[in-house]
């Protein structure tokens, strides 16, 4: 399992929120590259880049951020927020990140979807975010009336190879992972699945290693170890043992 750990960038600087909510934000950093590097330098295999202005506005709005990261870093990138035309995820692919994170365009048209798994499936991942079993978009900021299972059936039935799985309420709060829809989920389809959302704890890996009968393929980690609760180091090294 690899731990991807998050930097989610608001206005410049990297962030945390709770549940989602752009209302609630905690700052942690001014500076997004000396955080890339930083959990580079604690073990991070791959880092995970959640652009929250674009997110909520629908278009990238920290590029020259990301590329930054991109070219200052030895470990592979995934980025999303806001992402929803072919030449956005282009221009990402091009600056040398290795998967493209979409959500609401996702959501919304399954023919554009099918269009950019051409680049390459490995290249493309769907966040599949939902709030009490129902998909989110724009920015988690809108509830729809389709059922994660539903969805993921209809992304598989596409193609896609990665899936991040997101249980909104759980996302900044640090009460544990809904294991209970993880493993739905993962029953339910068998692409290889992200989990995000709530981790708290070395405890909280542990579980999320002995999820049967399919393992998780990572986990996403931002406040945790943004606070000191889990130790990146630490997670990382459990898992390579566990691999």
């Amino acid at each position: 399992m690899i731990i991807f750990p998050a930097i989610d960038i608001n206005g410049g600087k990297v962030v945390r929120l709770r549940q989602g909510e752009f209302s609630d934000v905690t700052e942690y950093s001014l500076d997004p590259l000396a955080v890339a590097q930083k959990w580079v330098a604690s073990g991070a295999r791959w880092l995970h880049i959640v652009d929250l202005d674009g997110a909520l506005h629908g278009e990238m709005k920290n590029f020259d951020i990301i590329e930054k990261i991109t070219k200052s870093v030895s470990v592979p990138i995934q980025v999303g927020g806001g992402i929803r035309t072919v030449l956005e995820i282009e221009k990402l692919l091009q600056s040398g990140v290795k998967r493209v994170v979409l959500g609401t365009r996702a959501v919304q048209d399954q023919e554009f979807l099918k269009k950019v798994l051409a680049f390459g499936k490995e290249k493309i991942a769907v966040s599949l975010d939902c709030k009490d079993g129902k998909v989110t978009q724009r920015g988690w900021t809108e509830t729809t009336q389709l059922k994660g299972t539903d969805f993921a059936r209809e992304l598989e039935h596409l193609g896609l190879q990665c899936l991040i799985y997101t249980d909104v309420k759980r996302d900044g709060m640090l009460t544990g992972p809904n294991y209970e829809a993880l493993s739905e989920i993962l029953t339910t389809v068998k692409i290889p699945v992200i989990a995000s959302g709530g981790i708290a704890n070395l405890n909280d890996i542990k579980k999320l290693l002995a999820i049967k009968p399919r393992s998780v393929l990572g986990a996403i980690t931002g406040k945790a170890i943004y606070e000191g609760k889990l130790d990146l180091k630490e997670a990382v090294e459990l898992c390579s043992k566990n691999a």
